[in-house]
């Protein structure tokens, strides 16, 4: 596993999950849900390190 695969592997998933290819055109709902993931991740860390 590469490493951008193991950025993309939440997204990439999800649209396995909702039986959609995420190279394909819907792969905009990897980035979606990719963002999102990384979103609230460094949301947390952030507040982890501040409070």
């Amino acid at each position: 596993m590469t490493l951008s695969e193991l950025f993309l592997w939440p997204g990439t998933k999800a649209c396995e999950r909702l039986g959609v290819d995420p190279e394909g055109e819907a792969a905009l709902i990897r980035w979606m849900v990719n963002t999102l993931v990384y979103l609230v991740a460094s949301l947390l860390v952030v507040w982890v390190i501040v409070a």
